[in-house]
């Protein structure tokens, strides 16, 4: 029997089948046990599987987990468990949303940027979703103005929503519609409040921002996967606060950064790193204007983490 991974909690998944089952599943310990699986998650939220009911107790509604079927894609970021070790976000992804605040708290274009690199690696699509607009004065909105620029000249979707007053959900909507959609962010930039807006009567708990440090409180524990009442599925992560990169080698970096792919074939060296090599194009290109300073100045500030955790 085939089913989709909703939840992760562990040691035990909720999972639904295409008749819309729902099992509380196990692994088989070869799952653990297998030296292929290098992730501190060998099954995620977004993953097919295929499934044994458990006939004992009729009304438990168990099963166990007895193959991972291959997944189209994942995302992962580095396990807050250990710098070396990978945790995969999520698989078999359409789209994914970040969301993303000007203030209460600010998403640093760096976070922005490493999210968008990580995406790219996997092929996943990404919209720029910027919450709380309506705390937004001129000169937030003089901000978001700039951002919007940046990434739509490189070729992402950026809104501007308010989770609370229903300010652009309609478009979200719509983006989200038929999909399978990844939803991630910082701790309190209101991913809950915004998926209560696309999903009334769901209510999840939200929590407003620590006042003293600026930071977002976490309200969510666990990835977890929602079927959406327009067709499609969100999957809901923890808030992160920071999005560390792995399996991306230096020399492929570049390919990552959508605006520096015209120019990568243009240097004179085939394995340039664009910091200080002769007759570097995404250098020239930066001198030039095409390639904004500041992505510029992520991408080295990426490149310069991944050595360090290289090593």
């Amino acid at each position: 029997m085939q089913a989709t991974v909703y939840k992760s909690t562990g040691s035990w998944y909720t999972v639904k089948t295409a008749d819309g089952e729902t099992f509380q599943a196990r692994m088989k310990g070869i799952f653990k046990k297998n030296d292929d699986i290098t992730s501190t998650n060998p099954i995620a939220v977004g993953d097919q599987i295929a499934i044994e009911a458990d006939d004992s107790d009729a009304n438990a509604k168990n099963a166990m987990i007895t193959d991972i079927l291959p997944r189209t894609n994942y995302i992962v970021r580095a396990s807050p468990h250990g710098k070396n070790k990978k945790h995969i976000v999520a698989a078999n992804l359409d789209q994914a949303v970040l969301v993303c605040t000007v203030k209460e708290p600010r998403t640093s274009q760096g976070f922005i940027d490493r999210f968008l690199v990580t995406a790219a690696a996997y092929h996943i699509p990404v919209i720029l979703v910027f919450n709380k607009k309506d705390i937004y004065r001129d000169k937030e909105l003089e901000k978001f103005e700039a951002i919007e620029a940046l990434y739509t000249g490189i070729g992402y979707k950026v809104l501007l929503v308010s989770a609370k007053n229903g300010d652009g959900i309609d478009e979200v909507t719509e983006l989200l519609k038929d999909k399978t959609t990844l939803m991630s962010g910082h701790s309190g930039v209101g991913k809950s409040s915004l998926i209560n807006a696309l999903m009334p009567g769901l209510e999840l708990k939200t929590k407003a921002v620590s006042g003293w440090s600026g930071k977002g409180l976490h309200t969510t524990t666990f990835a977890e996967m929602h079927d959406l009442p327009f067709g499609g599925r969100l999957i809901d992560t923890p808030g992160v606060r920071e999005f560390g990169i792995v399996d991306i080698p230096k020399t492929e970096l570049s390919h990552y950064f959508l605006e520096m792919q015209p120019f990568i074939t243009q240097c004179q060296f085939n394995n340039c790193l664009h910091l200080n090599e002769p007759g570097c194009a995404v250098k020239d290109a930066v001198e030039e204007g095409i390639i904004d300073p500041d992505r510029y100045v992520s991408y080295a500030t990426i490149l310069d983490s991944i050595e360090e955790e290289t090593y």
